[in-house]
């Protein structure tokens, strides 16, 4: 079973499933949709898990953290690096932008294929839509944020709905308040809370043995399902993106490396798990257990400032996604030939910034559809150009997640500063990778085994006498 479990943390494994998926693709789509539909109910369970574990984890890590010296400085620290952090991949992508001018120089036949595509998605602009009914207008609003998404007035619909700002504001509310009681007055929920995060921490781990199952199902309906031409028109872009995403990637890295101690091979090994689940996942609270694990247990950061800021990250902090939108914004406006100067490439860096945290609880393409924002303050077409970048956002999705846990990860090693290293031992993490409570077995003799059976006998019994008798009645 241990092998099994370090399948979805080996890359070589995961490479193979790549180039499998994109033969299956290519030749066997049958296949390749069936384990793409299998990578579907993947999702589904790191999404049913990931949304309590957000809850227990950041709960876990704000009580913790209140009992750290400063604490108020250290929650001051993580925000304003988050905020920072999330800046300096819009001036990033905003930079490349003006070096690299993805867009400007394409061929024409790749100008072609893509005005195709664009005209293609707008058959129906000659139609006129109008709404009578206020159901509808109501259904155009949910793209939109509103006060409610932030603030719920009731948490289990916030829960219900999976609306991630509104969890994340219910979840420092209420662990604030919590905090503030005496141990003796939450020691029992403590309990609950505790077998509730290890049970949602082995829920998770377990679905991540699916993880090769997801990556040749996505290989393959990429392969399946993409045009070849609009990959080739977009691969300047592509390009750009992966470059600079494995370019940030890198720095990030670094500098946890040098704040934690370690060398650079030594911090990219400990981080190994959390980027290949976060890379080949394309959701980015699947990797949450094993980025706790991997920043406390191996590198030593603080457990409790770990527990917050992994789960508030995995939401807020999306410098990767800050990196994309300023590229997307910088693409879209050479293709229309539109001319930037100094004020328009300072907009796109600070509204990418902007669209990254609008963005905050999305993925796929609802998260895509936060670049409108930068689109729009330059008066750029943006339903029609948003359908280039959805046609490869299975190719974007990987390197954007992973940037965004990096930044993360780099979050939780400078706000750790001043405090007592948690690294394991050596030998403890190699004997027990997934922590000490990831196996429990229960051992019985054979007689202990047949009176447990014997009781549970006489109790369905008993059982079936009192229903006999009731009915009797």
């Amino acid at each position: 079973m241990n092998a099994l479990r370090q399948l979805p943390n080996s890359a070589p494994v995961l490479l193979l499933c790549i180039v499998l998926g994109c033969i299956a693709g290519a030749f066997v789509e049958p296949v390749g949709a069936a384990a793409y539909a299998i990578g579907q109910v993947y999702i589904s369970l790191v999404t049913m898990a990931a949304v309590p574990l957000l809850v227990v984890a950041m709960f876990f890590g704000l009580r913790q953290l209140l009992a750290l010296p400063r604490p108020g400085l250290r929650i001051g620290t993580m925000l304003m690096m988050a905020i920072a952090l999330v800046a300096l991949g819009g001036a990033a992508g905003t930079v490349a932008g003006v070096l690299t001018a993805p867009g400007l120089h394409l061929p024409a036949a790749a100008h072609a294929q893509l005005g195709r595509l664009i005209l293609a998605s707008g058959g129906n602009a000659g139609e006129v839509s109008m709404t009578l009914f206020s159901q509808g207008a109501a259904a155009a609003s949910d793209g939109a944020f509103a006060l409610t998404d932030v603030v719920p007035d009731n948490f289990f619909g916030a829960l219900a709905n999976g609306r991630a700002l509104g969890i994340l504001t219910c979840t420092i509310l209420f662990g604030m308040a919590f905090a503030a009681l005496s141990s003796e007055q939450t020691k029992v929920l403590n309990g609950i809370f505790e077998s509730v995060y290890r049970a949602l921490e082995a829920l998770i781990d377990y679905a991540n043995l699916l993880l090769p199952v997801l990556v040749f199902g996505t290989a393959a309906h990429l392969v399946a399902h993409t045009p070849r031409e609009i990959l080739s028109a977009m691969s300047g872009f592509i390009s750009v993106f992966l470059v600079s995403a494995l370019g940030l990637s890198c720095i990030a890295v670094a500098a946890i490396a040098i704040r934690t101690r370690v060398s650079f091979g030594r911090a990219l090994t400990c981080l190994r798990a959390p980027m290949l689940v976060s890379f080949t996942s394309g959701t980015a609270t699947a990797a949450i257990p094993h980025t706790i694990e991997a920043m406390s247990a191996k590198l030593g950061c603080s457990r409790g400032v770990a527990e917050l800021v992994v789960p508030f990250g995995a939401v807020f902090v999306r410098a990767g996604s800050a990196l994309y939108f300023a590229l997307v914004t910088s693409f879209v406006a050479n293709l229309y030939a539109h001319s930037l100067d100094v004020a328009d490439y300072a907009m796109i860096g600070a509204a990418a910034t902007l669209a990254a945290f609008a963005s905050a609880g999305r993925n796929g393409a609802g998260g895509i559809a936060a670049a409108g924002i930068a689109l729009s303050l330059l008066r750029l077409p943006t339903e029609a150009a948003l359908v280039l970048f959805v046609a490869i956002d299975l190719v974007c999705d990987g390197p954007r997640n992973l940037l965004s846990l990096l930044s993360t990860c780099t979050v939780v090693a400078l706000v750790s500063a001043g405090l007592q290293a948690e690294r394991a031992p050596a030998s403890a993490q190699s004997t027990t990778p997934y922590g000490e409570s990831a196996l429990v077995r229960l051992a019985f003799t054979r007689a202990q085994l047949a009176l447990v059976a014997g009781c549970a006998i006489v109790a369905a019994s008993l059982i079936v006498i009192m229903g006999i008798g009731v009915g009797a009645r």
